[in-house]
C-alpha cells in the first residue's frame, strides 16, 4: 500500500497511527480504478483532490464535485451526441434546466416572448420570480405563425421561449423559421425540446440557441429520476451557463446522471415504441363517438401535421384528446374507471399515464371541450385499447 506524499523524496513508509492509517486507506483510489466497465465511475465526493497549487484555480478542471465528475460528464457528453452540441449542462429537474437557462441570459429590463401553451410550471417562473427581478414576459399564441411572433417583439426583446408541440394542446411551430427571423433581430431563442427528447427533433441543427430537455422523461424513461440539461453550440452562451450554475449552486448527484445515463443508452428503442403505440391508440380515440379530436401532429388531420412531418423524424408517446362536451363528473368516472393507466402528472416512462388537463392561457383562451392528456406507454396497445374500451363503456351507460 503505497501512502500519500508531498513531493519527491519524501518518506512515504505507512505512519504508525492507527487513526491516521484509516483516514488515508483509501485516498486516491478514484484515479486507480481496478478495471474497466461499460458505465463511467460513480465518484461521492464534494472535495476534488488537486495536483498541486495552481490548480486549486485552474478553471478548465473541475475543483470541486458540485461541478460534475465522471458519470455527470459521461452524461453531458452523450448528450452533445444526441443534440449535435457543444456543450450540455445538467441540472437537476427539467424545470430547473428552464429556469437556469433563463438567469443565465437575462438581465432586468429584459423582455421574454414565451409560448402561450408553455408548461405551466415555466409560467408561474415568468410571472413571479421574473417579474419581481424586472423581466417582461408577453405570451404569443401557440399556434402564432413566426411573421406574427416577431412582430410582437419590442426592442428590449432578449429572448423567445418555444415549446412545440406546445404543452397539454400540442400546437405545431414553425420553429427554424421563427429561430432564423429572431436571428436578425438579435434575440435568442429557447426550445423546450422534452416532447422529442433531442431525438425526433434537434433544435440546434435548426438554428434555436438554446435546446432544453426535461430528461426526467424519455431520457431516463423509467419515472425514478429528476434530471434537466441544457445544451448549446455557442461558446459565448457556454461560459453563462457555466457561471449561473456556480452562482446559483446548480448540482447535479453522481447516482442520478448515471442512471440518465443508463435510460438514454435505451432511448431510441423505447422512444419508437411509444409513438408507434401512441399512434394506434390515437387511431383507435378518432373512432369513439366522446372523442371531438385527438391532438397529436402525428396524425395527418391534425392542424400542426404539416410542421411535424416536415422537420420531425418520428413522434413520442404524449398526446391530448378533446372530448365531446360532457360533465367533468364524467371525465373523473372515465379516467377513475382506468385499470392499466396511471392517474399521474409526468410522462414518458415505461408505463402509460392520463391525466385530466386545465390549460391556461392568456394571449388565446382554450374553448374547447374537456382535455385528457394521454402518456402510452411500453404495454401492449391492444390491452391499452382494451382498458380505454371498458372505461369509456361506464360513462356511456
Amino acid at each position: 500500500m503505497a501512502y500519500p506524499s508531498n513531493g519527491p523524496g519524501e518518506d512515504s513508509r505507512p505512519p504508525a497511527s492507527l487513526e491516521t492509517r484509516i483516514v488515508h486507506a483509501a485516498a486516491g483510489a478514484g484515479a486507480r480504478l481496478p478495471a474497466e466497465t461499460v458505465g463511467p465511475a460513480i465518484q461521492k465526493a464534494s472535495t476534488v483532490l488537486l495536483p498541486n497549487t495552481a490548480a486549486l484555480f485552474d478553471s478548465s478542471r473541475p475543483t470541486y464535485g458540485r461541478q460534475g465528475l465522471a458519470s455527470q460528464m459521461a452524461l453531458a457528453g452523450a448528450l452533445c451526441e444526441l443534440e449535435n452540441a457543444r456543450f450540455c449542462q445538467l441540472y437537476g429537474s427539467g424545470l430547473a434546466a428552464i429556469t437556469g437557462a433563463l438567469m443565465s441570459v437575462l438581465k432586468s429590463g429584459d423582455t421574454i416572448l414565451v409560448t402561450d401553451g408553455v408548461y405551466q410550471p415555466v409560467r408561474r417562473f415568468c410571472d413571479g420570480l421574473l417579474r419581481r427581478f424586472g423581466v417582461r414576459t408577453l405570451y404569443y399564441p401557440a399556434d402564432a405563425a413566426p411573421e406574427a411572433i416577431i412582430a410582437l417583439a419590442p426592442d428590449e426583446t432578449r429572448l423567445i421561449l418555444i415549446e412545440s408541440p406546445a404543452s397539454l394542446t400540442f400546437e405545431m411551430t414553425d420553429t427554424p423559421t421563427l429561430a432564423r427571423l429572431a436571428r436578425t433581430r438579435g434575440i435568442l431563442t429557447l426550445m423546450d425540446n422534452t416532447w422529442a427528447a433531442g431525438f425526433a427533433f434537434r433544435p440546434l441543427d435548426h438554428g434555436v440557441d438554446l435546446s432544453v430537455q426535461a430528461l426526467t422523461k424519455y431520457v431516463c424513461g423509467h419515472s425514478d429520476v429528476f434530471l434537466g440539461s441544457v445544451c448549446v453550440k455557442d461558446p459565448a452562451l457556454e461560459h453563462l451557463l457555466k457561471q449561473t450554475m456556480i452562482d446559483a449552486g446548480f448540482a447535479v448527484s453522481g447516482e442520478d446522471a448515471y442512471q440518465g445515463l443508463r435510460g438514454l443508452r435505451t432511448l431510441p428503442t423505447r422512444f419508437d415504441r411509444h409513438g408507434a403505440s401512441a399512434l394506434e391508440v390515437a387511431r383507435w380515440f378518432q373512432q369513439q363517438p366522446e372523442t371531438a379530436r385527438v391532438l397529436y401532429p402525428a396524425l395527418p388531420e391534425d392542424a400542426g401535421h404539416a410542421l411535424w412531418r416536415r422537420d420531425y423524424d418520428r413522434a413520442c408517446g404524449l398526446f391530448g384528446v378533446e372530448l365531446r362536451p360532457m360533465a367533468e363528473a364524467d371525465v373523473a368516472r372515465f379516467l377513475d374507471g382506468l385499470r392499466l393507466f396511471g392517474l399521474g402528472f409526468s410522462w414518458g416512462g415505461f408505463e402509460s399515464l392520463a391525466t385530466l388537463s386545465r390549460p391556461t392561457r392568456t394571449a388565446r383562451p382554450w374553448t374547447g371541450g374537456p382535455l385528457v392528456r394521454f402518456s402510452i406507454g411500453l404495454e401492449s396497445p391492444g390491452d391499452l385499447i382494451a382498458d380505454l374500451d371498458q372505461a369509456l363503456t361506464q360513462i356511456r351507460s
